[in-house]
């Protein structure tokens, strides 16, 4: 009788914590979990295929995430990360804070991606956008964009992933002369921002000509707003793509349910919804397709370091831009 009773009240215990939803905590970057981004519709997709809790941690702009990770180590609560870009997945990878993950999916990308820590999400150029019915000549290149009066706002490379890209942008395309480069464009910067969504939010409201964003940003615009007022200005020296990726932390005490979700992230669920919340190309093209007008301002020519060439390059890179803004 008392073994039964013993046996009951153990059930009864265990019983709620077995009842529990298991969570997913996925760190991630502002804008990815703002109600007009991604998250929302990512998180009622995912959470109707998981049994799950899925959790967005939002940690500034993508550059952040990676800091972030660096401070917290094994004691990080996220379980995956999404937002990093290849111009980080060599210095995220030295911290062997993150899995492999084991997985050879079918990507729609422009170049060949392999890694065996990271799974990308969606990808882009970027470029510096400006509104037709204000700047009415474009500059074609960074020279160009020096000699002009036009003003732009511009993010921080050691906070912003946008920012870490110009700052590689720049060092593709001008090689040694970089930092004569950005030297001859100090002059034109209003103001540096921590992250992509003050920029855009500084150029929207008139405090700049141009704002460093993406290619896709118009079709934003064009789309969401039927405004077609909005342009991307196309560089003869090519522009410099961002692949975004997301990663599963070794740490983690949802090992099965973070492989879950790299897997949904590449389903057609996960994808259609980037190009008009996310504003990106998906990493594999959605049985939909892409938006009309998504693909108007597609650059000639694409610019892009090796993970491991942009992390070697990373910090002469940015002694060159301090030096130049600090004149």
């Amino acid at each position: 009788m008392q073994k039964q009773f013993l046996a009951a009240g153990l059930l009864s215990i265990a019983t709620p914590a077995l009842a529990e939803t298991p969570i997913l905590q996925v760190l991630t970057y502002d804008s990815f979990t703002s109600e007009w981004g991604p998250g929302p519709a990512v998180e009622k997709a995912f959470e109707a295929t998981c049994a799950c809790d899925l959790q967005f941690i939002p940690a500034g702009d993508g550059a952040a995430l990676l800091a972030r990770i660096q401070l917290e180590g094994t004691a990080s609560d996220a379980d995956v990360v999404l937002g990093l870009d290849t111009s980080l997945t060599a210095a995220a990878t030295a911290t062997q804070l993150f899995a492999p993950h084991e997985k050879n999916p079918a990507l729609n990308l422009p170049v060949d991606f392999a890694d065996p820590n990271f799974l990308p999400f969606d990808w882009g150029w970027f470029a510096f956008v400006y509104d037709k019915t204000k700047v009415t000549d474009a500059p074609k290149s960074f020279e160009a964009l020096a000699a002009s009066d036009l003003k732009i706002v511009i993010q921080d490379p050691r906070s912003s992933t946008p920012g870490l890209g110009l700052l590689l942008w720049v060092k593709a395309a001008s090689g040694d002369r970089a930092g004569e480069v950005w030297q001859a464009l100090a002059d034109n910067i209003v103001t540096v921002t921590p992250g992509w969504s003050e920029a855009y939010g500084l150029f929207l409201e008139g405090e700049a000509d141009m704002v460093l964003s993406y290619t896709t940003s118009p079709a934003y615009h064009l789309l969401a707003e039927s405004d077609d007022t909005k342009s991307a200005a196309l560089f003869d020296e090519g522009h410099y793509m961002q692949i975004e990726v997301a990663g599963k932390l070794a740490a983690t005490d949802q090992s099965e349910l973070a492989d879950q979700f790299l897997d949904f992230m590449l389903s057609d669920a996960f994808q259609s919804a980037i190009p008009q919340t996310n504003w990106m190309y998906p990493a594999v093209t959605p049985a939909a397709g892409l938006p009309q007008g998504f693909d108007a301002f597609r650059p000639a020519k694409s610019l892009l370091m090796s993970s491991d060439e942009a992390k070697a390059v990373r910090d002469a890179a940015l002694a060159e831009w301090q030096a130049a803004l600090a004149r």
